[in-house]
């Protein structure tokens, strides 16, 4: 199957998202690849509930709200997904455009590409026991797409970082029980949310206790895991934890997959770019979001947003160089106002 376009964006995460609707803005063409089912990158697979507070105008926005937002934002310009495909291999053409591969036998014809991968294909970082993969299917969980799923049963959360936490207190409302096991005493989450979490396990009409130490086992029965075993560190006995669910939050391993052979400058798995229009080494490839790296980078779901208007002016200028553009503003411009399909309530 093959498809052309002016850019390809690979990542439809919060920055693929906004960098799609600001190409649109300046009547360019886009196609967002992803290698997830479904768009928004970690805020919809790892912390969908999770609260942003940092966000430009909304005071407080959730996640997966922060995503449908911006989908709903991009709806003027129809956007194509192309999701559940991961892209595998670029090709320069002779005429410095493009041709991109995915798994599935897609073949794209663009004149600019855009990765906002994140942290690239990202990985969780596994539990590692014999045999334990076969649960993901049932009750060995990554990520939570929906946390009603855990309502009234008893959880087993493994890990000590912001996820692991996050979902303690989302999930004490709703689980019967919910226990976290972490290999140690000290927590790498949010000073707020530790005090919270302890808060809760000290309080005895909350259902939420810790254990530290070690997994060295676990027991299964007709196709779902029943209980671990958790060993302290010392000569104590192994304590079984009876569950209904377990979630493992043991961070992620970021991994740029094939990206990493397109000939990129690479600087500890992070793509280098042109500070001033997000452009890496080989010119037409721009790297906005999490992905790139530059001096003074911070990793900010805003600073995404800010790259990727940028990048589409940047870009704009890289398809038709020999055009003077000029700034518009989404207030004032007719031609933007016609394109977002506002122009009658503007006026």
């Amino acid at each position: 199957m093959e498809f052309k376009t002016d850019v390809v964006i690979i990542g439809a995460g919060p920055s693929g998202l906004f960098q799609c609707f600001e190409l649109g803005l300046l009547g360019i063409d886009a196609h967002i690849v992803d290698s997830l089912p479904v768009i928004g990158g970690q805020c919809s697979m790892l912390y969908p509930d999770k609260a942003i507070y940092d966000i430009p105008g909304l005071p407080i926005v959730g996640a997966q709200e922060l995503i449908d937002r911006l989908a709903e934002q991009l709806k003027p310009f129809d956007p194509t997904f192309h999701l559940g495909h991961r892209v595998t291999r670029l090709t320069r053409l002779e005429d410095n455009s493009f041709e991109l591969h995915t798994e599935g036998d897609i073949c794209f014809q663009t004149r600019a590409v855009v990765i906002a991968a994140g942290l690239g294909a990202f990985k969780p970082r596994p539990l590692r026991l014999d045999g334990i993969n076969q649960f993901e299917q049932t009750n060995l969980h990554y990520h939570v797409a929906d946390k009603l799923h855990f309502k009234g049963k008893k959880v087993v959360i493994l890990g000590g970082g912001d996820s692991a936490l996050d979902w303690v207190l989302e999930l004490a409302v709703v689980a019967k029980h919910v226990h976290i096991v972490h290999r140690r005493n000290e927590f790498r989450a949010a000073p707020a949310s530790i005090a919270k979490m302890h808060e809760l396990i000290d309080d005895p009409n909350q259902p939420v206790d810790c254990l530290i130490g070690r997994i060295p086992s676990y027991q299964s029965d007709q196709g779902k895991i029943t209980a671990i075993d958790v060993a302290p560190f010392g000569d104590s006995e192994p304590q079984r934890l009876e569950l209904d669910e377990l979630l493992v939050f043991y961070g992620l391993s970021p991994d740029l997959g094939p990206i990493a052979d397109w000939g990129l400058d690479i600087e500890r798995k992070h793509i280098s770019v042109n500070l001033e229009t997000f452009q890496t080494n080989i010119p037409g490839v721009y790297a906005i979001g999490d992905i790139n790296t530059y001096p003074g980078k911070k990793k900010l779901i805003l600073s995404g947003f800010h790259e990727g208007a940028l990048t589409a002016f940047a870009i704009q200028q890289y398809l038709d160089p020999d055009t003077k553009h000029k700034l518009q503003y989404t207030t004032t411009s007719s031609a933007l106002q016609k394109r977002l399909g506002v122009q009658d309530n503007a006026e």
